[in-house]
């Protein structure tokens, strides 16, 4: 099989699913190191893949802004942009990275001969099936070896994931450098969600701050992301002063702050998996998602779920916590916390 000079990978979003599909690109990169690669994602995912070492073209694109302003002459403008490049990188073969007629569409834009991605049946959106011109089908249930998966299409071997946590965010931003300067070990809450039955409650987290500093005598550091300061805010008022909140308003700052932590706590989001990327120990408090698909890559005693409730990892996205995380005692978080550190 000749190996492919022009390789296009199609992951646009959210933050999780980027970091799931990382060791993908560093596997591209050892095994096929004069391939030129490409990456189409979100302009606001962006900064994830920015200047690494081993990606040839990062490829922004806007779909989420474009949906809402679709009549305006610049939108269309930027498509049109967008589309240029798009065709101008000329893959050789595209890994559709999603499953979903969204990336779909993307990998048939760029007319790239081969487009690989997960077959019919293991798709988000199976009918996007339709774009793909190779189905694979995936060596696992979690998301990393389904993404890994596609490699098998182009000879690869299938070998132990590399997410490559020294290549990403290599320059430290300067508000960063001066809030960690000097600063005491520290844990990190990261409190939000993109959904809000995946967001534990910020009282209860609170509890937990306060525990963990009575057991280890740890400071714990809530990430502050825009439009979560309430969170912040619910936070620091139930710790009894050993929670503080500190200011996350960019995905380079957060990589920061969750290099520097002992020790990252959150959710299903994808703060955490950038953390467990970067290589910092983290602890994960699941629902509605399935540990064995979404939770820690490799390290499934750093996910907390509710014990023996039928309804778990339901995959529905509800507005706020259900038992699947309220069941999860403060006590049991802080109790594990202390064991990971």
């Amino acid at each position: 099989m000749t190996p492919p000079r022009r390789i296009l990978l199609v992951r646009t979003s959210a933050l999780g699913d980027v970091v799931h599909v990382l060791p993908v690109l560093t596997a591209l990169r050892r095994h096929l190191p004069e391939a030129r690669i490409g990456w189409v994602v979100e302009e606001a995912m962006a900064p994830v893949l920015a200047g690494h070492p081993d990606l040839d073209e990062l490829i922004a694109v806007r779909l989420r802004p474009w949906r809402k302003r679709l009549s305006e002459s610049e939108t269309r403008r930027q498509i049109g942009q967008f589309l240029r490049t798009l065709r101008a990188f000329a893959p050789d073969v595209v890994l559709d990275l999603m499953g979903n007629h969204k990336s779909g569409v993307i990998a048939a834009l760029s007319s790239g001969r081969r487009r690989i991605g997960l077959a019919r049946r293991h798709r988000r959106e199976p009918s996007s099936a339709l774009w793909i011109n190779q189905g694979v089908a995936p060596l696992g249930p979690h998301a990393v070896d389904q993404a890994l998966s596609l490699l098998g299409a182009l000879g690869l071997p299938h070998e132990p994931a590399d997410f490559g946590g020294a290549k990403l965010f290599r320059e430290e931003p300067e508000p960063a450098r001066q809030l960690l300067a000097g600063a005491p070990p520290f844990a990190l809450i990261h409190p939000g969600a993109g959904w809000g039955n995946k967001a534990y409650p910020p009282a209860l987290w609170g509890e937990a701050a306060r525990r963990l500093h009575q057991a280890t005598g740890l400071a714990t550091w809530v990430a502050v992301a825009p439009r979560e300061e309430h969170l912040a805010a619910g936070i620091e008022a139930r710790s009894a002063g050993t929670a503080r909140a500190v200011p996350a308003p960019d995905l380079p700052t957060l990589a920061a702050l969750l290099r520097a932590a002992r020790l990252v706590l959150g959710g299903d989001t994808g703060p955490v998996h950038l953390a467990h990327a970067l290589g910092t120990p983290v602890l994960m408090v699941m629902g509605p998602t399935d540990p064995a698909r979404h939770g820690p890559y490799g390290a499934p005693e750093r996910a907390l779920t509710a014990q023996g409730l039928p309804c778990a990892a339901c995959y529905r996205r509800l507005p706020d916590a259900k038992l699947c995380l309220l069941e999860i005692s403060p006590a049991r978080i802080a109790e594990r916390a202390r064991q990971l550190l």
